[in-house]
């Protein structure tokens, strides 16, 4: 057990100096031999934890992955927290570019890592509606949403959100991108049953382009 927990250890040390290293110098600009030096190791020691610098993207990702869905569920099950707030709360939580996030995101989106970028949608459409879900199901008993489909409107949304939205798939200019916030918030508002213009607070999940269309 104890050897276990020294290379667990060891293998976290080797993904921390890489994600500092990653965002200083970036996933290119860095090599093997300059984690190797951060970490202090030999390298027959990164090879027995990571087969190449990928690999170690590799694990990043999914460190970073379960960290945001961990955040995403503590923030879902606050009931303290009214059910609009919360669900915005929980798409802020998502956001993989808080911290060292940005190298990953700009890694992902490479072609050649098409493969990494379809393992963190597959993470997100499918266990994202279900956090989504229980909070429009509160939202329902509070009377606050009127919908029949509450998990099939959430995986609507984040499907959406996680295509249109998303660079590599839909090619949108900004002014492109800005027009169809309000569009796709006037939507969601009909799929839950809700007031026009009550859901606007939505804008604030898309940053500066939301801002930007309601000036």
């Amino acid at each position: 057990m104890r050897e276990m927990k020294k290379a667990e250890e060891r293998r976290n040390e080797i993904l921390d100096a890489a994600d500092e290293l990653f965002t200083q110098k970036g996933f290119d600009g860095t090599s093997t031999n300059n984690i190797l030096e951060k970490v202090g190791i030999a390298r027959g020691t990164l090879y027995y934890h990571f087969k190449s610098k990928e690999d170690i993207m590799d694990a990043l990702i999914e460190r970073y992955t379960e960290a945001m869905l961990t955040r995403a569920r503590a923030v879902a099950a606050d009931n303290s927290i009214a059910v609009n707030e919360r669900i915005l709360r929980v798409v802020m939580a998502l956001n993989m570019q808080q911290a060292n996030g940005q190298e990953i995101m700009e890694h992902i989106h490479k072609p050649q890592n098409a493969l990494m970028h379809r393992k963190i949608q597959q993470v997100v459409i499918n266990q994202v509606p279900p956090l989504l879900t229980g909070i429009i199901r509160e939202g329902i008993e509070q009377g606050v949403y009127h919908t029949p489909y509450p998990y099939e409107c959430m995986e609507m949304i984040v499907a959406y959100t996680n295509t249109v939205f998303d660079d590599d798939l839909v090619m949108l200019s900004n002014e492109e991108r800005a027009a169809r916030i309000p569009a796709f918030i006037f939507n969601v508002e009909r799929m839950l049953g809700v007031e026009s213009g009550s859901l606007l607070y939505m804008m604030q999940m898309f940053g500066n382009e939301g801002e930007g269309h309601t000036k």
